[in-house]
């Protein structure tokens, strides 16, 4: 690893040194490091790019590292990992994709993750992406994420756009049993003619089932976002959606909200709002000393975290 690997694995998955617990560390679509650990085995594809990671049952207090890093220009990698989590475990997974892309030809990365969540199972999952690089070629990231969780299984996401992604299409389908929690906090940044979509639709599928989705985004210059989420309630359940952006310069923000009951007893609320930033607290960060750039960034900063 180099220089390069290093600034990327910080920024992605603030890794500074080798991580404790199992990992797998991919690079320019190989695997370059993995540990496995006794209750925590990777295991490599036999059919096609990518590994499974299997959680025993009842594993507690452990982490799982699979960040992939970018650094040839021309470079198309797919890859798909399966992850099996035991019944009753507990665990967190920290993923990402980070690209360097310094040549003139695009440099993409398609992740297509697949969860199957074990009955009162509890997992923490953190996928980050980020680009840089001073050349012309594209940096494109096509996160696809299935979940499926099983009786009382709780499931955590955190999905962030960090900066520097010219491209990218996310797409999150959620299967939910009897019981069963999600929650997914979605965080995007674009600028320049930056392009982001993002779709996900939850299906409640069992009694007292619950989803909250909560995204906060932020779009400068001329850069362009498109949010379809869908909620569908097919039991006694409760489903919360709310979708926050902030417009700039030339930027365009669409959301596009479904939301379906298929029981009398689901409970589905969808809230979404787009604006500008406030130009109050703009102008009370300014009488600090501060410029309007640095207001500006103050403000996006705080509404991204």
């Amino acid at each position: 690893m180099d220089k390069v690997d290093a600034a990327l694995l910080e920024e992605i998955a603030n890794i500074h040194e080798t991580p404790i617990g199992a990992y797998n560390l991919r690079k320019n679509g190989e695997g370059v490091a993995r540990q496995n650990t006794a209750n925590i085995e990777i295991i490599t594809k036999k059919d096609k790019p990518g590994i499974d990671i299997v959680i025993a049952p009842g594993t507690k207090n452990e982490s799982v590292h699979i960040p992939v890093i970018l650094t040839e220009t021309g470079l198309n990698d797919v890859v798909y990992n399966d992850f099996y989590v035991g019944d009753g475990a507990d665990v967190v997974i920290v993923a990402g994709c980070g690209i360097h892309n310094c040549g003139d030809q695009k440099s993409q990365h398609d992740g297509i993750h697949t969860f199957h969540i074990g009955k009162n199972a509890k997992i923490k999952y953190i996928e980050k992406h980020y680009g840089e690089g001073e050349g012309t070629g594209e940096r494109i990231l096509n996160p696809v994420t299935v979940v499926e969780q099983d009786e009382n299984s709780h499931c955590e996401m955190e999905m962030v756009q960090i900066r520097g992604v010219d491209s990218t299409e996310r797409k999150t389908t959620a299967n939910l049993k009897a019981g069963a929690k999600l929650i997914v906090t979605e965080r995007l940044l674009t600028h320049g003619k930056q392009l982001a979509t993002s779709d996900i639709e939850v299906n409640l599928n069992g009694e007292d089932a619950s989803a909250q989705i909560v995204s906060r985004t932020v779009a400068k210059n001329e850069s362009r976002q498109i949010f379809r989420y869908n909620a569908v309630g097919n039991d006694k359940c409760r489903a919360h959606v709310q979708c926050d952006s902030i417009i700039m310069d030339d930027a365009k923000v669409s959301s596009i909200p479904a939301i379906s009951a298929n029981s009398v007893d689901a409970q589905i609320i969808h809230e979404a709002a787009i604006g500008r930033i406030n130009n109050d607290q703009l102008l009370k960060l300014m009488t600090f000393g501060m410029s309007e750039e640095e207001a500006e960034e103050v403000i996006i900063n705080g509404f991204l975290k």
